[in-house]
């Protein structure tokens, strides 16, 4: 089974995609349409991306203190990419973009996932700068910033951390002060100099485009130069590598932006990986040491605009994790077909004179192809899932666009941990499917798993995702998007009963849903958020398990009606698959959550 044929399936049978057309936004498009996208996106990332896969990790970009050097490979692939029209693909037509729903955008963007996640970097990261300031800057910052992004002129990214500040943002040391008494007269922006680091900055320098807009998160200083605390006094501000002129052209000068040195990674080592220096005084713009930056939107609430981008990254790192898991997929299935060892264990396995049989045939083959199956496609369905809620959220009627926006906010930590945590298990499976070829570099299964294991840190760690859902998203507005989402797995739940086959499934559900309800009443009945949040992570984990037994559920529903027998009893094999194996886990984990168990809250350093 291809994985066009799940994509496929999973976009028209099971979301109904071209249904969309009928909304005003997207009457232009049909399934022609739709179908026309994804062969161009399959074809471009088959020809420029997966050919090269394997030389930008091996030849790490690097820095000779003037300029980064990278494989010329990695500027083609991109420059192919923008060419193929996806850097502004459900952008509006005056911004030059297809008006393409998010979901087919998504769909199509997992083509250059599952070929060069690193390179696939560089876009991905400009695509969110873009759309934020589409969503927060004015109309002048769009046109001079966002424009030359979405036609792949320029590039971007997101500066958050920095060296004593990972993801406690609260601590920012980043200072940015008003640049003259007449900052605020800009036409850019109110313009502000800024001085500070930033760490872990991907994308942060390279030579791909001509210009880099950083958007940073800095502190403006008050009357007696202190930073304000907390997270309410961070704000935003755009920062060029080169600086811009009021008609959007660059005016030949560089900013006061320094590339510090170049990070060494496990895996997405295409993607360059910085620490930046802001105001060091090596480009002194205007005669003045300070990095000329202006600020988006209103003073002090910067975070709150950067967590428009951080959301739509965080599933976008999910589906990027969904696409390498289901790389090794493909990869370690095409592998098994082809491998002979060991003989039928329907004869006992111990005649040697008889055949040898293609590892497929193993059982404990089977299964770890199969939990890589159910892991992939499971959060792909997910990731396309969650696409389709952001279509209902912008173009649905007020109800439905309300309910889209709350089930959205539920479901983007799983969204964005899941697939990090279990499509990594599926690389991991990958390697041992391959055998001691998974473990050389003979083979990509291994490039994958180093590859993918970044998923589970980078646009807030697994134990942020966690405390972001036990600590926030279940108990907002007084549980309401947690019943939301209860209820539309009782949906499902209903229609399946309907369904021989998937009856018992329908009722594990049920009863899954119940104690996960029951889980988190009891954890905060009484509890601390101290105590609670010790075990959020579990409690993430269970959660997802939940999250995802729903979706293969309904995925299921769909699956029944299916003519292509193979696809039909694949999808019902991996939906019993996640029944049967998966599920059972939850109870394990939420026996923690009830407990609020203290055994690693109560741990001392020295006891180590």
């Amino acid at each position: 089974m291809s994985y066009r044929t799940t994509l496929d399936f999973f976009l028209y049978d099971w979301l109904a995609i071209p249904s969309l057309n009928t909304r005003e936004r997207f009457a232009d498009h049909s399934r022609e349409t739709f179908d026309a996208v994804l062969d161009n996106s399959e074809r471009i990332a088959a020809k420029e991306f997966a050919p090269y896969n394997r030389q930008i990790d091996l030849e790490e970009p690097h820095f000779d203190g003037e300029t980064v050097t990278m494989p010329a490979c990695t500027g083609r692939a991109v420059q192919a990419y923008v060419a193929s029209g996806m850097m502004s693909a459900a952008q509006d037509y005056d911004h030059g973009g297809m008006q393409l729903p998010c979901v087919m955008e998504m769909a199509a963007n997992s083509f250059f996932s599952m070929s060069s996640i690193a390179i696939f970097g560089y876009p991905m990261l400009t695509l969110g700068n873009a759309n934020l300031l589409l969503a927060h800057g004015t109309e002048k910052q769009k046109a001079v910033f966002a424009q030359p992004e979405l036609s792949g002129k320029w590039f971007g990214t997101m500066c958050l951390s920095e060296p004593q500040a990972g993801s406690s943002l609260s601590d920012i040391a980043t200072r940015a002060q008003p640049d003259g008494a007449d900052y605020e007269s800009d036409p850019l922006g109110p313009r502000y100099r800024l001085r500070g680091n930033k760490m872990w900055i991907s994308g942060g320098e390279h030579e791909l485009s001509e210009n880099i807009v950083h958007l940073v998160l800095a502190k403006i200083p008050d009357a007696d130069g202190k930073l304000p605390p907390g997270v309410k006094g961070i704000s935003l501000f755009i920062v060029s590598k080169k600086l811009v002129n009021a008609d959007g052209t660059l005016s030949g000068a560089r900013n006061d932006v320094v590339l510090a040195g170049l990070n060494h990674k496990l895996g997405y080592r295409g993607t360059t990986n910085t620490l930046l220096n802001f105001g060091e005084g090596k480009f002194q713009p205007g005669g003045s040491a300070g990095a000329i930056g202006y600020r988006v939107g209103e003073p002090g609430q910067g975070l709150k605009y950067m967590f428009h981008m951080m959301n739509e990254a965080r599933i976008g790192v999910g589906m990027g994790a969904t696409m390498l898991g289901m790389a090794g997929y493909l990869a370690s299935l095409d592998y098994a077909r082809n491998r002979p060892q060991g003989r039928p264990m329907q004869t006992g396995g111990k005649d040697a004179s008889a055949p040898q049989v293609k590892i497929i045939e193993h059982a404990d083959v089977k299964r770890m192809l199969l939990a890589q199956k159910s892991y992939s496609e499971g959060a792909l369905a997910l990731g396309l899932y969650c696409a389709r809620l952001v279509d209902e959220q912008h173009t649905g009627a007020p109800e439905a666009a309300a309910e889209a926006g709350l089930l959205l906010e539920m479901l983007t930590p799983i969204a964005k941990s899941w697939p990090s945590e279990w499509c990594l298990e599926a690389n991991s499976l990958a390697i041992q499917v391959l055998g001691g070829c998974g473990y050389t570099r003979d083979f990509p299964v291994e490039q994958y798993w180093r590859d993918n294991r970044l998923n589970m840190i980078h646009e807030g760690t697994h134990g942020i995702q966690g405390m972001d859902l036990l600590g926030r998203k279940v108990v907002m507005q007084n549980g309401k998007g947690l019943l939301l989402l209860a209820s539309r797995m009782t949906d499902t739940i209903k229609r399946a009963s309907a369904h021989a086959g998937l009856q018992e499934h329908a009722k594990a559900l049920g009863e899954a849903v119940k104690a996960l309800g029951a889980a988190t009443q009891v954890a905060w009945s009484g509890g601390t958020p101290v105590e609670v949040l010790a075990n959020a992570t579990l409690y993430l984990q269970a959660f997802g398990h939940v999250v995802l037994s729903w979706v293969w559920l309904d995925v299921a529903i769909t699956a029944t009606v299916q003519g292509n027998e193979a696809l039909r009893e694949g999808k019902l094999a991996a939906c019993r698959y996640f029944f049967h194996y998966e599920l059972p886990k939850i109870e394990a984990w939420l026996q923690v959550v009830r407990a609020r168990d203290q055994t690693c809250a109560a741990m001392q350093d020295d006891w180590f």
